[in-house]
């Protein structure tokens, strides 16, 4: 399966708009480090990007997965959306922050030309 962030691609011609898919992937931040004071201080973290990394992986084999149920050839205009979301945790009376991950684009029957 093709995956691209363009709305085609080369050597191809599209056959078929399926639909509009999505894959979604949440995980809880592991790293110790604070995101409010990297901001502050626009420090990289190495931890949250390495976390990112994976979350983004594994949207993407979601978004793949569902390209397969459909019958496609291909994921065309794909783009990614990040969310963080502080949970509260009472047992522990503080906040967890979740990373949540969602990569869109249009599943698309595709024809080789060249």
């Amino acid at each position: 399966m093709i995956f691209t962030t363009s709305d085609s691609v080369d050597g191809h011609e599209v056959t078929d708009y399926i639909r509009v898919i999505a894959g979604e992937t949440a995980t809880y931040l592991s790293s110790q480090n604070s995101l409010g004071a990297a901001f502050q201080t626009a420090k990289r973290l190495p931890p949250y990007e390495q976390e990112s990394g994976q979350v983004r992986e594994s949207a993407l084999n979601e978004l793949w997965h569902r390209g397969q149920e459909l019958g496609a050839d291909g994921v065309i205009g794909i783009s990614f959306n990040y969310s963080v979301i502080d949970q509260y945790n009472e047992a522990m009376d503080s906040y967890n922050n979740i990373l949540l991950v969602t990569a869109t684009g249009t599943a698309v029957r595709l024809r080789r030309t060249t």
